[in-house]
């Protein structure tokens, strides 16, 4: 479990973490080379549903605990240090986006888990952390391993309704756009799946999936540009860009009128 307490002083690998996020398009210390800009459309950045609860902690000027839970891709596998995977990359977003404003964000990924593995542990890794929010990736072992992605939507549900009980915000993440993921037949199912219930259940949806995708078919960048040699996990840009984009999403999801509107009205 990775803890930042975005209220206190930054320690050394959170610093180093800020200077790599500032600029769009910086220089890595390790290769030498110099990234490329994460430029990502607002469009693909809408989560859909509300953050009321968020909202309501800002307003009060009152510390958000984010959990963040998930497969290799939330553990941060590919990452090359545990500074550089999402969870805590998204900690120095939210810091940018809301510098007076105490954080905890939480990282609660584990390799190679479904969404079956993660319910059982959710007592212990998202509602025993009094979440405000809940960041749950899900979706890409289930494809990788040919598992009917209609079979997980019952799990799904009772996963939702855990958090909501618990009185916290959820954004569900979709897979990677990545050579192993986009091989398999059904992975335009597993992202329209997710999308749709997101939806019906009225919870935000970060699509990472097409934000890839933007980056491979839009941008032009090959797939070595955000993911590494196993042609699924991300590396340190692709993480670095994730988390910038999600920190854009949550905070242009928290300023919204209507957010802003109910959360003053709670």
């Amino acid at each position: 479990m990775t803890l930042f307490d975005l209220a206190g002083r930054a320690t050394t690998s959170l610093a180093a973490a800020v200077v790599l996020l500032a600029i769009p398009a910086v220089a890595l210390a390790d290769t030498g080379r110099v990234q490329p800009p994460c430029n990502t459309p607002r469009d693909l950045l809408r989560l859909g549903g509300t953050l009321t609860h968020v909202a309501q902690k800002l307003e009060r000027h009152e510390p958000i605990t984010i959990v963040a839970i998930g497969s290799s891709s939330t553990a941060g596998a590919g990452a090359s240090s545990a500074a550089a995977n999402y969870p805590n990359r998204l900690a120095v977003e939210l810091r940018q986006q809301f510098p007076a404003q105490p954080f905890n964000v939480i990282n609660q990924g584990v390799n190679g888990e479904e969404v079956p593995d993660m319910l059982r542990r959710f007592d212990t890794a998202v509602i025993a952390q009094k979440p405000d929010l809940v960041l749950w990736q899900l979706g890409t072992n289930s494809l990788i391993r040919d598992h009917q992605v209609k079979d997980r939507g019952a799990s799904i549900r009772t996963g939702l309704n855990r958090i909501r009980a618990a009185g916290a915000d959820v954004i569900l993440i979709d897979p990677q756009y990545a050579p192993k993921v986009i091989a398999k037949p059904l992975a335009p199912q597993m992202v329209d799946f997710i999308a749709e219930l997101s939806k019906q259940e009225d919870v935000g949806l970060f699509r990472r999936f097409e934000a890839m995708k933007r980056w491979n078919h839009e941008d032009g960048l090959p797939f070595s540009a955000f993911t590494i040699a196993d042609g699924l996990h991300m590396n340190d840009w692709g993480y670095a860009c994730m988390a910038h984009n999600l920190g854009i999403a949550i905070a242009e999801a928290v300023k919204s009128p209507v957010v802003a509107a109910r959360a003053a009205a709670r």
